[in-house]
């Protein structure tokens, strides 16, 4: 099932959704403490068939950022004014790490560009990574 949702517009059963999936954002303190739940922006280098939908044709260069949630994460791809976001649980979430960052899960990807925003995130990928392997371990 893919979980993709436009949250150009707030839509209360969208959120109620992606709560119920990922958890509600973590609270100001829990921020605090994990120093940051979002990512800066990234490039995107190219997506799955399931996912071009989301991402710019006339534009050579499309953006996205990483949201941390408590089982899971948000990608945010931003279209023009339009975003998408691609939920994913922690338990489907696989990362490579090879000549692009590639995030998988249900058979789709986004492969991210690793240049100086990528760069800029690295403390923030093994955040993500502590926080995928800490919520495989409790569950």
């Amino acid at each position: 099932m893919e979980m993709i949702y436009n949250r150009t517009y707030f839509d209360m059963e969208d959120e109620k959704k992606i709560n119920e999936t990922l958890g509600s954002s973590f609270s100001f303190l829990q921020t605090l403490k994990l120093k940051g739940a979002g990512s800066s922006r990234f490039i995107v280098h190219s997506v799955s068939e399931s996912l071009s939908h989301t991402i710019n044709k006339i534009s050579d260069i499309n953006y996205c950022s990483i949201e941390l949630r408590p089982y899971g994460i948000l990608v945010n791809i931003t279209q023009q004014l339009n975003l998408f976001s691609w939920i994913i649980p922690y338990y489907k979430l696989v990362i490579f790490n090879s000549d692009t960052l590639s995030i998988h899960a249900d058979g789709s990807n986004i492969k991210i560009v690793k240049d100086k925003n990528y760069l800029n995130n690295k403390n923030f990928i093994i955040k993500m990574i502590k926080l995928k392997t800490k919520a495989i371990i409790i569950n």
